[in-house]
């Protein structure tokens, strides 16, 4: 996007997983991550508000999707089912779980960023269509 306003609404929150299909050392043990997940919104105009989005209905949603997955073990959820609970494909889950029901005309692309410590985080993101 060339122009436009982007808006990021975060939450932080604990999961546990292990990785699966190699030899990553302490990785395959299950453990504990501190998550904390970035929703970034963006688009070209506002509404007759002001806003992008209405930040409140985001809070929402994200806290429904961190409900779903605060303690738990990622290896034992559905949406984890013959996937390796790796970063990457946590930050594709939650973004298929947010953006659907974030689609005012305002919002033309979305991302999600994971990060699963202070050093290491993903980027899923994809242009939303109507």
């Amino acid at each position: 996007m060339n122009h436009g306003y982007t808006l990021t609404v975060s939450r932080d929150f604990i999961a546990q997983h292990y990785l699966i299909g190699g030899d990553w050392g302490a990785e395959n043990e299950p453990h504990s991550h501190h998550y904390r997940i970035d929703l970034i919104l963006s688009g070209p105009d506002l509404d007759r508000n002001g806003y992008l989005v209405d930040i409140v209905a985001v809070e929402a949603r994200i806290e429904k999707f961190v409900d779903r997955f605060r303690d738990a073990m990622l290896n034992d959820l559905p949406e984890f089912v013959g996937l390796n609970p790796s970063i990457e494909h946590f930050a594709r889950i939650a973004w298929e779980s947010l953006t659907p029901a974030l689609l005012p005309s305002s919002v033309r692309e979305a991302a999600v960023r994971m990060h699963e410590n202070e050093i290491a985080s993903v980027t899923y993101s994809a242009p939303l269509t109507e």
